[in-house]
């Protein structure tokens, strides 16, 4: 692969930018292959998405879409990256935080990256083409290569729902390990002592991790054990909530205490409990995170977490817009806590 510098020498002897002709010739693919790759890297054949992505990471070339008659957008675009509609306890912080934007004549683009960080990403790379006025992503963990690339991209940066880890700008959130660790107290103290924490993905979703990783300490501090039952996969939430109560239930003198790492999973805990004629809270108390809607519904209705999510929201756009003016705090640490919601489970 010929190896670009980030000017190219013209005829007349002058320096000119790097242009998409230049990367796609240096990746030996065609130039609608490069252009797709920017808007949508999901949609390119992964050996060609990868000699792309290293002809970038080797010059630094960032395509200027605002150049093709797209320049008004330029300082109108949000780009957010979050990591799933479906499971991410998130997303009412995103829907406030699309509403606030539009409100401030922001306009939102959504990536989904699956809790994948090449998938995060490509999802940058096809953002900052867009020129785009900010950045927000979901979390601190990210890999160094998104990091430097958010530094060098200049823009206000705003990390949602997080606050452990170093801030690439501000982070807007609160501490899962702290999440984690309330749920054990709780618990506790309503009387339980044999633990269990059911979760999916922990190995990918890192914040469901902290959540597993701070419940675990907190018991640690009391002398207690906790035993972690976990899927490798995130879809049929309650089927798996159910999948991994039933593995708990079947271990000898059981558990009386289920931690979940989303409301989903312990209604499937409490849907298990009911089918094997298990009374909750009696026998065994469950505890959720994320205050889904249907919580108050189940019977007994489900204790769980209440994340700020709509403070989160508004708290990220006027920060984001006030940086996007020129306006920067010393502030970079937004916790805004969270509330335990006590409920018939517990």
């Amino acid at each position: 692969m010929k190896r670009l510098e980030n000017q190219e020498i013209d005829k007349s002897g002058a320096a000119r930018p790097l242009t998409i002709v230049d990367v796609a010739r240096a990746a030996g693919v065609a130039q609608s292959t490069v252009s797709l790759f920017f808007r949508d890297p999901s949609r390119v054949a992964p050996k060609s998405a990868e000699k792309i992505r290293r002809v970038v990471s080797e010059t630094g070339y960032r395509p200027n879409l605002a150049a093709s008659g797209l320049r008004s957008l330029r300082s109108q675009i949000v780009g957010v990256m979050v990591p799933s509609l479906t499971e991410f306890t998130g997303a009412a912080a995103v829907e406030t935080l699309q509403a606030e934007l539009r409100a401030a004549n922001l306009q939102t683009q959504i990536n989904l990256t699956n809790y994948d960080k090449q998938s995060e990403a490509d999802s940058l790379e096809a953002l900052l083409a867009w020129s785009p006025a900010g950045i927000v992503l979901t979390g601190t963990d990210h890999s160094q290569g998104v990091r430097i690339r958010l530094l060098e991209a200049g823009i206000p940066v705003v990390e949602l729902w997080d606050v452990s880890g170093r801030a690439v700008d501000l982070t807007v959130g609160f501490s899962h390990e702290a999440c984690g660790a309330a749920m054990f107290d709780h618990l506790y103290e309503v009387g339980a002592r044999r633990f269990a924490f059911l979760g999916t993905r922990l190995d990918l979703n890192v914040r469901a991790a902290k959540r597993a990783k701070g419940f675990m300490a907190a018991a640690n501090a009391r002398n207690c054990h906790v035993e972690l039952f976990q899927s490798s996969v995130g879809t049929s939430m309650p089927y798996l909530g159910g999948v991994l109560a039933g593995m708990a239930f079947d271990v000898v003198d059981g558990y009386d205490a289920f931690a979940c790492s989303h409301d989903l999973i312990a209604l499937g805990a409490l849907f298990e409990a009911q089918r094997r004629s298990i009374r909750v809270p009696e026998k065994t108390k469950i505890i959720g995170f994320g205050d889904a809607s249907f919580c108050t519904s189940t019977v007994p209705s489900l204790s769980t977490i209440a994340p700020p999510s709509k403070e989160i929201g508004i708290v990220a756009v006027r920060e984001l817009t006030a940086r996007i003016r020129g306006e920067r705090s010393q502030r970079r640490v937004f916790d805004l806590g969270f509330d335990l919601i006590r409920r018939g489970t517990t």
